[in-house]
């Protein structure tokens, strides 16, 4: 590719890069359509089979499946040329993000803000936070190691690693803090879950990714088709989501801003802490970049999915980790923002070898 026919660093595309404006959109229309319509909403809250929403668990599949499509699991043998990266990525995304955000959880819902968060939802935001930090994400991550010009290779492998280890490590880690927070784990429905939005969504989004491949320019054309899709379903599952949140909503409006509060200082955290420790480890900045950006993101969509099969539709938990979408994009513009501008300094002559 040459450096005439594409630019230095690509931008959002248009409907990205108005997600937060979307989202907004959709908790409008959510809460409105609930309120206008509550017999259509109590009809899709109602089909269910085995604690799993069919409705909402069709469209996490049309969510995440053209996401999936991304990852490489080729790549996995790359992991030797970046290792420092690699293992500071890793511990970052499986060591710290989780325990720091049940940690967070717990100083701001359990204490700061428990005076204006109603007590009977406090565990289920409580459980919404940890969900929304147990996994990274597998899909945006392509597009903010873009923008800081990042090492391709690496973020391809670095997602394909975190693939593996959540289909192994997402519900023992639930559960653990779950348990921690003292709230009952249904582990019959957090393991279906995984099975359901992890397991089988990779494993189809594999076996088309190989049947594309055979063909030129097949997959990239297949990827570019379901995008749209992909965001459409995520609107959808919101209106959803406010659908039934509304009422709550209406009665504590201030509830989204206190739950914004321990996302944003977690993705600020992990961000600074995985850029930092790659620098002392002597990692390029187009590593140092696109850790920092996998290190503080989070895989909302398993998140607000698993949240809905766990605590229901009306939870604390679907609400919180609803923030999470709501805030993503600014968010991690503001990372991408922060490595960018911080690049001379990350190379300067005092970085750590």
């Amino acid at each position: 590719m040459s450096a005439v026919a594409q630019p230095r660093r690509p931008v959002l595309g248009g409907f990205e890069r108005g997600l937060t404006l979307w989202v907004a959109l959709c908790i409008v229309a959510g809460i409105i359509l609930g309120r206008v319509t509550p017999g259509v909403f109590h009809l899709l809250g109602s089909m269910q089979l085995a604690h799993i929403n069919l409705p909402v668990g069709l469209l996490i599949w049309v969510m995440i499946v053209p996401m999936l499509l991304r990852v490489d699991f080729s790549t996995l043998g790359g992991v030797r040329r970046h290792w420092r990266g690699f293992a500071i990525t890793l511990f970052v995304n499986w060591m710290i993000k989780p325990f720091s955000m049940a940690l967070l959880g717990w100083i701001f819902v359990r204490h700061a803000f428990a005076a204006w968060l109603p007590a009977s939802q406090q565990d289920s935001y409580m459980a919404g936070l940890i969900l929304l930090a147990a996994a990274p994400c597998t899909a945006m991550v392509f597009v903010w190691s873009r923008l800081v010009d990042g090492e391709a290779n690496f973020t391809l492998t670095q997602v394909a690693l975190n693939d593996t280890i959540m289909v192994f490590a997402f519900a023992p880690i639930v559960a653990l803090l779950l348990g921690v927070a003292s709230i009952a784990v249904p582990w019959d429905t957090l393991l279906l879950s995984v099975v359901l939005y992890i397991v089988l969504p990779l494993g189809l989004a594999q076996m088309l990714r190989a049947a594309l491949l055979k063909r030129p320019g097949a997959l990239d054309a297949m990827q570019r088709r379901l995008h749209p899709w992909s965001l459409v379903a995520l609107l959808a599952t919101l209106v959803l989501l406010f659908g039934f949140q509304g009422e709550a909503i209406l009665r504590q409006p201030l509830v989204i801003a206190l739950l914004a509060v321990p996302i944003i200082i977690q993705v600020t955290f992990n961000s600074c802490l995985a850029y930092l420790l790659n620098r002392l480890g002597g990692e390029a900045h187009c590593v140092a970049g696109p850790s920092a950006l996998i290190g503080a993101s989070n895989f909302f969509e398993l998140a607000v999915a698993t949240a809905i099969a766990l605590f229901g539709f009306e939870s604390g938990a679907a609400l919180a980790t609803v923030v999470g979408v709501l805030i993503e994009v600014p968010l991690m513009l503001a990372v991408v923002a922060t490595v960018n501008r911080s690049r001379a300094w990350y190379q300067s002559p005092a970085q750590a070898t």
